[in-house]
């Protein structure tokens, strides 16, 4: 049974920073293209990041490009979404994907983790 399962979420102060994890099963995820995405109340979801399956090829979108990482370790099944100086825009509820290599669609979806950024 694949599983995405994302944990981190919180509360946090604008300029804080917070982690996290996407622990992934059911599938062999080294051969997986991983991704965060967001998505606020009342708007569509918004891509984050992205990375590869060896984990040597990031995007980020221009929002919060400098102030987030991705990164994986595919020994432990696990992507990891670092945020740091966090604004209230960024409040959403995050989910990663991940989709075969070489593929275009994501084709497993966690159920998310909520974000919220106070002011």
């Amino acid at each position: 049974q694949v599983q995405l399962r994302e944990s981190g979420g919180g509360l946090v102060q604008a300029g804080g920073s917070l982690r996290l994890d996407c622990a992934a099963s059911g599938f062999i995820f080294s051969a997986y293209d991983m991704a965060w995405f967001r998505q606020a109340p009342g708007k569509e979801r918004d891509f984050v990041g992205y990375i590869s399956r060896s984990g040597g090829s990031t995007t980020y979108a221009d929002s919060v490009k400098g102030r987030f990482t991705i990164s994986r370790v595919n020994a432990k099944n696990t992507v990891y979404l670092q945020m740091g100086s966090l604004k209230p825009e960024d409040t959403a509820v995050y989910l990663c994907a991940a989709r075969l290599a070489g593929r275009m669609e994501y084709k497993y979806w966690g159920q998310g983790t909520q974000v919220t950024v106070s002011s």
